[in-house]
């Protein structure tokens, strides 16, 4: 085990491989499209997420006409795999390409496994997008930066799965989001919520209405891209309860980004700190804990004490 917390956490700096995210962005998009148009609904759009792996990201058990299969981005061996539940596979080496031509690799590999599916091509949550198929101009793959990127994400993953396992209300998985590119996790009071009155650019109504019709306190890691600039971890409530913005927190490199609506932790922070785990967590409850008691959620019913989290994880 490595004892230098910042060899486990990566340097991230987003200038450095801004436009490999975006064009990784696309890709995902064009992989997640494809989960999406074959999975049946689950509340919140879990079905359309990837979940970290231990090589990369993967859309696992996708149905298709009584079979299965994978979509796996592998960033140790930098592939992108797909495997059926009847023992086939197909895939391609990941490296410089356009988003046209990665699009048209994945349906040619789809094709021999007899995988047959049409998607919409044009991308969500980014801002002048083209079609995938039509898109040359996102072509960049720094390989060493997108392993980096997913190592962010196993730590990420790894602790906000700790931090998961303290509510037992209703709770996502750990789970990331291709559309807006980032990892999160939420936590329901169990109450419905209004639906979102604001316009989120780029997003249907509907789909924010699925994704907001309950109560919710959510966290998650995201690298920066979207015009934010540097990677970091978040917090936010909806709907947000009157002073949680004003909240005083523990966490002195955390602050509130009245822009964005959320509270903000430079994943530099944690990567710098001697204890990343639990200056990472400290964050994670503390403004899960602001906004849970100004919106006066029952806390007894949805959480786990922490002396019975201690024992499971011993046991």
């Amino acid at each position: 085990m490595m004892s230098d917390p910042m060899a486990q956490w990566p340097d991230l700096p987003l200038q450095a491989w801004s436009e490999t995210c975006d064009t990784l962005q696309l890709w995902t998009q064009i992989a997640g499209k494809i989960r999406i148009a074959l999975t049946p609904l689950i509340n919140h759009w879990w079905n359309a997420t990837f979940f970290v792996t231990a090589r990369g990201l993967a859309a696992p058990a996708i149905p298709y006409r009584g079979r299965s299969f994978d979509i796996d981005f592998d960033f140790i061996d930098h592939r992108f795999d797909i495997e059926t539940s009847d023992g086939r596979g197909d895939g391609f080496k990941l490296e410089p390409m356009t988003v046209a031509d990665f699009y048209a690799r994945v349906i040619q590999a789809l094709r021999r496994l007899e995988i047959d599916i049409k998607i919409r091509t044009m991308p969500c949550e980014i801002e002048g997008a083209v079609p995938f198929d039509s898109d040359s101009v996102h072509a960049q793959y720094a390989a060493a930066y997108a392993q980096k990127f997913w190592l962010a994400l196993v730590q990420a993953n790894r602790v906000m799965n700790e931090f998961r396992a303290r509510f037992v209300g209703k709770a996502s998985p750990v789970h990331f989001f291709w559309g807006s590119f980032d990892l999160a996790v939420t936590r329901f009071s169990g109450r419905i919520a209004p639906p979102p009155k604001g316009v989120t650019p780029h997003v249907a109504s509907w789909v924010m209405a699925e994704a907001y019709s309950h109560e919710v306190s959510s966290c998650g890691f995201w690298p920066g891209n979207g015009g934010y600039g540097r990677p970091a971890f978040y917090v936010y409530a909806y709907p947000e309860p009157d002073g949680y913005g004003d909240t005083k927190l523990h966490t002195a490199e955390a602050f509130y980004d009245k822009d964005l609506g959320q509270f903000i932790l430079p994943y530099d922070a944690v990567r710098q700190a001697p204890d990343p785990d639990a200056l990472l967590l400290e964050f994670l409850q503390e403004t899960y804990a602001a906004a849970a008691d100004l919106a006066r959620w029952d806390r007894k019913a949805l959480e786990r004490g922490n002396a019975e989290t201690a024992k499971a994880t011993r046991a």
